[in-house]
């Protein structure tokens, strides 16, 4: 019989060299566990975590007593890989660049968990790492929403920080986001005969034309300024290349700020397409900034930049819910996520380590 065992990560090189180690091993959404078990390991040896796992889900967290306990977070599954693994590099000294999958979109935040776990014994606050399977697909198979729900007491904390790429920057909260569906009716006829029927495409304009006069508003929120969207995203219908189309079906993506809920989102949603028939596929709540928390403030403070908003949805939402605030911080430009050509400047990566190491021992 043959067996494998997972590879082992060096904790004490540095954390460009971890990403690479970390990125070479390929773990597409489904298939983290190689990945999980080499980091249950690493993690292991450090004597003053305690380890715990659920699935391909590892939390590591201290138990020193200290006033105030701090999450952070990162996700080890990629999307598909595409002719970029092995990780490679080019230039050098402050030129440094990482190429390749998980680069940006997350390793190398997982690699400055990692390293910052190992090199920090004693921090000033608790911290509980958490590293999670399942991010990049149906939001029910999330690693971090099993861990909220099963285990709530695993991730609780005073403040949390998820190291998504923000380009070193801190995006407060996120926004949520609805999907829904717009069904359009109509009646079938030959197209020979289309004064028979009536086309239901057609009438999707009437749709598509409140979408084009939608003015998307921009909202302040504890501080910082959310753009919202609404995006047609999806159309479909008809039966065959001789028949009016009975239905048409407009799918709408809606990306609003976090001082509404979801239950606003829908009614908002209905309000606008009043008279045609909306059925919610998907949604998501956002996340207040918290940065009026007192650990977000000293996070803040350390890295010297102005905090931003996030445009997009992220797994901050999840921590709100438990009623804990967060922050996105990572290395990486998060336009370049899931793109063939991800990259990361080592640089990044480097001064996200020093952030985070400040951080939690100062």
């Amino acid at each position: 019989m043959t067996t494998t065992t997972s590879p082992r990560l060096d904790l004490s090189i540095d954390a460009v060299a971890l990403t690479r180690a970390i990125c070479d091993v390929e773990s597409v959404s489904g298939n983290e566990r190689e990945l999980a078990d080499a980091v249950e390991t690493a993690l292991r040896e450090l004597p003053w975590l305690e380890v715990l796992r659920d699935g391909d889900a590892i939390v590591a967290r201290t138990n020193l007593g200290r006033a105030e306990r701090v999450v952070v977070a990162g996700h080890l599954d990629t999307v598909p890989v595409a002719a970029n693994l092995p990780t490679w590099t080019e230039g050098e000294g402050d030129g440094l660049v990482l190429h390749g999958r998980g680069t940006v979109d997350m390793k190398g935040g997982v690699a400055v968990q990692l390293r910052v776990a190992a090199t920090t014994p004693e921090p000033t606050r608790d911290v509980t790492w958490v590293f999670y399977d399942h991010e990049e697909v149906e939001g029910w198979r999330n690693g971090l929403g099993r861990l909220t729900r099963d285990h709530p007491e695993w991730v609780a904390g005073d403040f949390a920080v998820l190291c998504e790429p923000t380009g070193g920057a801190v995006e407060g909260g996120c926004q949520g986001t609805m999907r829904i569906d717009i069904t359009i009716p109509g009646v079938a006829a030959h197209s020979a005969r289309a004064w028979m029927g009536h086309n239901a495409i057609h009438d999707a304009g009437h749709v598509l034309t409140r979408l084009q006069a939608y003015d998307a508003r921009e909202v302040e929120v504890e501080g910082l300024v959310y753009r919202e969207g609404l995006s047609a995203v999806g159309i479909r219908g008809g039966i065959a290349g001789n028949v009016v189309p009975d239905l048409c079906v407009v799918s709408v993506n809606y990306r609003f700020a976090p001082d509404k809920s979801v239950e606003d989102a829908e009614a908002h949603l209905r309000d606008v397409f009043t008279g045609f028939d909306v059925i919610v596929t998907d949604a998501a709540p956002g996340a207040h900034p918290g940065l009026d928390h007192p650990a977000a403030a000293a996070f803040v403070a350390v890295i010297g930049r102005e905090p931003r908003a996030k445009y997009g949805w992220t797994d901050v939402s999840r921590f709100s819910a438990l009623g804990i605030p967060a922050v996105n911080y990572g290395p990486g430009d998060p336009s370049l996520a899931h793109r063939d050509d991800e990259h990361v400047p080592a640089g990044q990566i480097y001064e996200c380590e020093r952030v985070l190491r400040e951080w939690l021992t100062a």
